[in-house]
């Protein structure tokens, strides 16, 4: 059974993030969430299957958790991370695909993030000369690595979507089809993957399946059994009913965040868009990245020679 659960993060590790983070936590979750549709994005458009996607999504999370975003420019992380997981499975991609994908999806040609308004595609806006593709490849190499030896090369990742489809084979009492239900509880199990309250680093698979199950079977109006039906599963009724808030509020987070900071919710962000918020706000910025970036800076020069 050791396949089915997951490494949880330990209440250091997140008192530590929440704690000492150089970053204000509307900016963490502004990072957070924003690369991990871009995750999702890339991973739609190299045509992998959602499980490896979602890996991805959880390995990214997981890597953030113990190291600086602000390391790395933060596609540059997801890029590594969903390359780093195709890497492993079956349906690999090679670094060219992830640079070219990753560069249409930064450009103003995509719809990524944007007004639903088709802009002018301009093949040269996402063009990736043969010396800025050894950049890129040169940059995700090296992420890859720091992501392995920060996460000691465990990249196990147990996800709840298998579980959540035979729980769903149990329950009897839902009165609805299963087809609509399912597919509410992948929407929901897919969204946590989203939440800045990272959710699949503190709950095991079989807790977000349940939630997922409950929230779907809820919104369906499917009539719910008057008993503990959870415990069956071995999840308590407060873990239940967290995981249940915590997988409605992550609308709330992209509505709130598109509101308070229009500005860094157009397209993907930056870690120079980051930096101007911090002084904007009299915070200070860039004390994370000046020396990744004079070594970045120093790669780049010597990729383009």
């Amino acid at each position: 059974m050791a396949h089915l659960l997951n490494p949880l993060a330990t209440t250091s590790q997140i008192y530590h993030k929440s704690s000492f983070s150089s970053l204000p936590k509307d900016l963490q979750d502004t990072i957070f969430i924003t690369s991990q549709c871009l995750t999702q994005a890339a991973g739609q458009l190299l045509e992998l299957p959602q499980s490896v996607t979602a890996q991805a999504n959880v390995i990214l999370a997981r890597y953030w958790l113990v190291d600086s975003p602000m390391a790395n420019e933060f596609s540059d992380t997801s890029a590594a991370a969903l390359y780093l997981v195709a890497k492993m499975g079956p349906q690999p991609r090679s670094a060219r695909d992830i640079s070219n994908v990753y560069a249409y999806l930064l450009s103003e040609s995509s719809l990524f993030l944007r007004t639903p308004e088709s802009p002018e595609n301009d093949p040269r806006s996402y063009y990736v000369p043969e010396a800025d593709y050894h950049a890129v490849q040169t940059r995700i190499l090296a992420i890859e690595a720091r992501i392995l030896y920060t996460l000691s090369f465990d990249t196990h990742v147990s996800l709840p979507h298998p579980l959540a489809v035979t729980y769903l084979q149990t329950l009897d009492f839902l009165a609805q089809p299963k087809s609509i239900i399912s597919l509410r509880t992948i929407q929901y199990l897919n969204a946590a993957l989203l939440s800045p309250q990272m959710l699949y680093l503190t709950h095991q698979p079989h807790a977000l399946a349940t939630a997922a199950i409950y929230n779907a079977a809820r919104d369906v109006g499917a009539k719910m059994p008057e008993c503990e039906w959870w415990e069956v599963f071995d999840v308590d009724r407060e873990e239940l009913g967290f995981l249940v808030v915590g997988m409605r509020s992550v609308e709330n987070y992209l509505r709130k965040i598109k509101e308070d900071m229009p500005d860094l919710s157009v397209g993907m962000p930056t870690r120079k868009l980051i930096d101007v918020e911090l002084q904007r706000r009299g915070v200070g910025g860039g004390h994370d990245t000046a020396e990744v970036d004079e070594v970045q800076q120093l790669m780049d020069t010597m990729d383009s020679r």
